[in-house]
């Protein structure tokens, strides 16, 4: 599947923007705020229906405007669709998705489309943020990569919700321990998969692509939501009105090794890798993430990078051109970079204020 065109109306801050799009490569340059991101976001947007951040959807939608569009022309066994979201601000957020005038469910939507991945330095707090973001982040990957974590993670969330509602406004002690038990039951059964996802999915980044010179592993910590962990911190539980345990609480720890340097240990990047080894961590989450979708769905993914280039050595500056050759990618990036990216075959849009 290839991304020919791009149409927005209202969309951050553009008016209206027409983009056509190179099978290879397509390099966006301009000066900084000029929007460069925004339109890599809008491509992310066409076809995951999401922010790259959550954002609320009044954010996406230029100030001063009630409506959006975001419209592409995909192409595939030589059959054109035109995918469409249409958004629209008011008392209730609008979101309509289209493929061929004809309306989808998000699911049925993101069916159709190949996936996508995007690097972009805004992400950068996966890494250096607190571990909810990471959790959120390989959560997103995980409900893409798989629909049955998408429900199970769902359920988990909206029970968790009603059963520290229970705990919030039950004071009786007695009448607690008569109500949880069916919350609980159900908390642990959803959360057996989620923890089981999650151990999988971090199997597959430590066997997985490796960065030149940089050796990244990942940890994976499960706080055990079970019977006896719900009943040994029920005092707690009662005490802050809030349940302690389980997979809202795992955590993922990210280290770093010096391929350059083997004689020393491994580092923990949220704590002790510079910048630039925080964005190279990110990117190494990324690739894997590329490579686990053209693995599963057997399509080759739309890749987004922004600001790819900065801060990065020689040898993964080379890696990152021999990726870019393997898929549609659409890239931004400064004018001292054009060289390297010019041998690739490629068109370029020149953004101007």
């Amino acid at each position: 599947m290839i991304l020919s065109k791009i149409t927005l109306s209202n969309f951050r801050n553009f008016d209206t923007k027409k983009v056509v799009l190179h099978p290879s490569t397509t390099i966006i340059t301009g000066p900084n705020s000029i929007g460069k991101t925004n339109l890599l976001e809008a491509m992310y947007v066409l076809i995951t229906g999401a922010g790259i951040r959550d954002e609320k959807q009044d954010e996406l939608i230029k100030i001063g405007e009630k409506t959006a569009t975001i419209e592409g022309k995909l192409e595939h066994n030589n059959d054109i669709d035109t995918l469409r979201i249409y958004l629209e601000n008011g008392i209730t957020a609008k979101k309509v998705f289209s493929i061929n005038k004809t309306q989808k469910r998000l699911f049925e939507y993101t069916k159709q489309v190949m996936p996508t991945v995007f690097f972009t330095p805004k992400l950068v707090h996966v890494i250096d943020g607190e571990p909810a973001s990471r959790r959120k982040f390989i959560d997103r990957i995980l409900s893409k990569l798989d629909i049955e974590y998408k429900k199970r993670l769902g359920n988990y969330e909206t029970a968790l919700r009603k059963r520290n509602k229970i705990l919030e406004k039950v004071y009786d002690i007695a009448k607690l321990k008569d109500e949880l038990p069916f919350w609980d039951t159900y908390l642990i059964e959803q959360a057996a998969y989620i923890c089981e996802k999650r151990a999988w999915f971090v199997d597959q980044l430590n066997s997985g692509v490796a960065m030149q010179n940089h050796l990244f592993s990942i940890i994976y910590t499960e706080k055990e939501i079970s019977k006896k962990t719900l009943q040994d911190t029920f005092d707690k539980q009662y005490q802050i009105k809030s349940t302690r345990v389980g997979p809202q609480r795992d955590s993922y720890e990210i280290f770093q090794k010096n391929l350059l340097r083997p004689d020393t240990e491994a580092k923990n990047v949220h704590q002790f890798g510079s910048r630039s080894e925080q964005r190279l961590a990110l990117f190494w989450i990324i690739v894997n993430e590329l490579k686990l979708y053209e693995e599963i769905f057997k399509t080759a993914p739309l890749l987004l990078l922004d600001d790819i280039f900065s801060e990065l050595d020689e040898a993964n500056r080379e890696y990152v051109v021999d990726l870019i050759g393997k898929y549609q990618t659409v890239i931004t990036k400064t004018d001292e970079e054009v060289i390297k990216l010019g041998k690739l075959p490629h068109s370029t849009i020149e953004m101007v204020k």
